[in-house]
Protein backbone atom coordinates (compact mmCIF):
# COMPACT_ATOMS: atom_id res chain seq x y z
CA UNK A 1 0.00 0.00 0.00
CA UNK A 2 0.87 3.45 -0.99
CA UNK A 3 1.04 6.15 1.63
CA UNK A 4 1.47 10.24 0.44
CA UNK A 5 1.79 12.65 3.43
CA UNK A 6 1.80 16.43 2.15
CA UNK A 7 2.97 19.68 3.99
CA UNK A 8 4.35 22.95 3.70
CA UNK A 9 0.86 24.43 3.36
CA UNK A 10 -0.30 27.91 4.68
CA UNK A 11 -1.59 31.32 4.76
CA UNK A 12 0.43 33.55 2.56
CA UNK A 13 0.43 36.85 0.82
CA UNK A 14 -0.01 37.56 -2.79
CA UNK A 15 3.35 37.61 -4.08
CA UNK A 16 4.77 35.23 -1.99
CA UNK A 17 6.48 32.16 -2.10
CA UNK A 18 5.64 28.60 -0.28
CA UNK A 19 7.04 25.04 -1.28
CA UNK A 20 4.83 21.97 -1.03
CA UNK A 21 6.35 18.56 0.06
CA UNK A 22 4.53 15.07 -0.24
CA UNK A 23 6.48 11.79 1.51
CA UNK A 24 5.43 8.85 -0.23
CA UNK A 25 6.08 5.41 1.37
CA UNK A 26 6.99 2.32 -0.84
CA UNK A 27 10.30 1.36 -1.80
CA UNK A 28 9.24 1.43 -5.28
CA UNK A 29 8.73 5.44 -5.26
CA UNK A 30 10.68 5.74 -8.56
CA UNK A 31 8.27 3.74 -10.39
CA UNK A 32 5.49 6.19 -10.04
CA UNK A 33 4.43 9.02 -12.43
CA UNK A 34 3.44 11.82 -9.18
CA UNK A 35 1.18 14.92 -9.22
CA UNK A 36 -0.07 17.74 -7.84
CA UNK A 37 -3.73 18.76 -7.83
CA UNK A 38 -5.73 21.43 -6.59
CA UNK A 39 -9.43 22.01 -5.20
CA UNK A 40 -11.01 25.36 -4.32
CA UNK A 41 -14.38 25.25 -2.40
CA UNK A 42 -16.92 24.59 -4.49
CA UNK A 43 -15.22 23.60 -7.47
CA UNK A 44 -13.74 20.34 -8.72
CA UNK A 45 -10.09 19.03 -8.09
CA UNK A 46 -8.27 20.30 -10.93
CA UNK A 47 -4.66 19.53 -12.45
CA UNK A 48 -1.72 21.76 -11.56
CA UNK A 49 1.68 19.69 -12.32
CA UNK A 50 3.03 16.11 -12.96
CA UNK A 51 6.42 14.51 -13.39
CA UNK A 52 7.50 11.28 -15.14
CA UNK A 53 9.18 8.57 -12.90
CA UNK A 54 12.79 9.95 -13.41
CA UNK A 55 11.84 13.47 -13.04
CA UNK A 56 13.31 14.22 -16.37
CA UNK A 57 9.73 15.16 -18.09
CA UNK A 58 7.34 17.60 -16.58
CA UNK A 59 3.97 18.87 -16.86
CA UNK A 60 1.77 22.07 -15.92
CA UNK A 61 -1.53 24.03 -15.90
CA UNK A 62 -1.73 27.03 -17.90
CA UNK A 63 -2.37 28.68 -14.79
CA UNK A 64 0.55 27.97 -13.07
CA UNK A 65 3.41 27.63 -16.02
CA UNK A 66 6.10 30.19 -15.21
CA UNK A 67 4.92 30.36 -11.34
CA UNK A 68 5.04 26.83 -9.70
CA UNK A 69 7.99 24.14 -10.25
CA UNK A 70 7.87 20.42 -9.30
CA UNK A 71 10.78 18.39 -8.56
CA UNK A 72 11.52 14.63 -6.85
CA UNK A 73 14.20 13.34 -4.91
CA UNK A 74 13.69 9.31 -5.55
CA UNK A 75 16.15 8.64 -2.75
CA UNK A 76 14.17 10.44 -0.18
CA UNK A 77 10.89 9.28 -1.55
CA UNK A 78 9.61 12.81 -1.75
CA UNK A 79 7.88 15.39 -4.67
CA UNK A 80 7.92 19.03 -4.38
CA UNK A 81 5.79 21.77 -5.64
CA UNK A 82 7.76 25.30 -5.21
CA UNK A 83 4.90 27.94 -5.60
CA UNK A 84 6.41 31.35 -6.62
CA UNK A 85 4.16 34.74 -7.36
CA UNK A 86 1.27 33.29 -5.97
CA UNK A 87 -1.92 35.28 -6.72
CA UNK A 88 -5.17 34.83 -4.15
CA UNK A 89 -6.87 32.63 -6.95
CA UNK A 90 -4.38 29.90 -6.30
CA UNK A 91 -6.46 28.91 -2.75
CA UNK A 92 -7.45 25.97 -2.55
CA UNK A 93 -6.40 22.15 -0.83
CA UNK A 94 -3.49 20.91 -2.77
CA UNK A 95 -3.20 17.39 -3.28
CA UNK A 96 -0.30 14.92 -4.47
CA UNK A 97 -1.30 11.59 -6.31
CA UNK A 98 1.18 9.07 -7.16
CA UNK A 99 0.16 6.38 -10.59
CA UNK A 100 2.14 3.20 -10.87
CA UNK A 101 2.31 3.85 -14.67
CA UNK A 102 5.11 5.01 -17.53
CA UNK A 103 1.96 7.33 -18.86
CA UNK A 104 2.04 10.88 -17.33
CA UNK A 105 -1.49 12.20 -16.82
CA UNK A 106 -3.44 15.35 -16.23
CA UNK A 107 -6.47 13.63 -15.07
CA UNK A 108 -7.09 13.12 -11.41
CA UNK A 109 -9.04 9.63 -12.69
CA UNK A 110 -5.89 8.48 -13.54
CA UNK A 111 -4.22 8.83 -10.02
CA UNK A 112 -4.65 5.34 -7.64
CA UNK A 113 -2.88 7.30 -4.48
CA UNK A 114 -3.73 10.25 -2.77
CA UNK A 115 -2.53 11.95 -0.15
CA UNK A 116 -4.78 13.84 2.37
CA UNK A 117 -4.19 17.59 1.32
CA UNK A 118 -2.69 20.82 2.50
CA UNK A 119 -4.74 24.09 2.91
CA UNK A 120 -3.27 27.12 0.56
CA UNK A 121 -4.68 30.17 1.31
CA UNK A 122 -3.16 33.65 -0.75
CA UNK A 123 -4.19 36.70 0.70
CA UNK A 124 -4.69 39.93 -1.55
Amino acid sequence: QVQLVESGGGLVQAGGSLRLSCAVSGRTFSSYVVGWFRQAPGKERAFVSSISRSGVSTFYADSVKGRFTISRDNAKNTIYLQMNSLKPEDTAVYYCAADPTTVVSRSPRAYDYWGQGTQVTVSS
